[in-house]
């Protein structure tokens, strides 16, 4: 057994498991967009979109502890995010998961406060799909990575 800090010994199975992950990892296709990439462009595009109908329709938008600026601050940023995740960037991807891992968070603790059935099964709606999301993009995330770093390699 290895000491702490210490890396496991080098064994065959050890390292079939090493070269199965990497070979796992292939480098998006040219046009290559998963499934679970496509989806993460559309919620946040509906997200964009949900965000700027409130603040454009919601009347005393102040007293709800919002503004108009803030709202189309708000949406411009998903609708970057959207871009970037659709043109395959990287930063997009991982700032997308950032704001899911965000939102796995808040509803968490929303779950806790939850007074009715309907709004924990809705808390716990969100932390699932979030969560599956999340999880899917780790290896779209992976595959982004693998493509910049074989460019890297094979132009430098």
């Amino acid at each position: 057994m290895p000491a702490v800090g210490e890396r496991p010994r080098d064994t065959p199975d050890t390292r079939e498991r090493e070269l199965g992950a990497h070979a796992a990892l292939l480098p998006l296709g040219p046009d290559e967009r998963p499934p679970a990439l496509l989806a993460a462009v559309a919620v946040a595009t509906a997200l964009a979109a949900a965000v700027l109908a409130g603040a454009l329709t919601i009347h005393d938008l102040s007293r709800h502890g919002g503004s108009l600026p803030a709202g189309v601050f708000i949406a411009g940023v998903l609708l970057a995010l959207a871009g970037g995740m659709y043109r395959r960037r990287y930063w997009a991807v991982l700032s997308f998961q950032a704001l899911l891992a965000f939102q796995i968070i808040v509803t968490s603790l929303a779950l806790v406060v939850a007074e009715t059935l309907l709004a924990a099964a809705i808390c716990a709606l969100s932390i699932g799909l979030g969560g599956w999301l999340f999880w899917k993009l780790v290896r779209v995330m992976g595959r982004i990575q693998a493509g910049e770093r074989a460019a890297r390699e094979r132009d430098g």
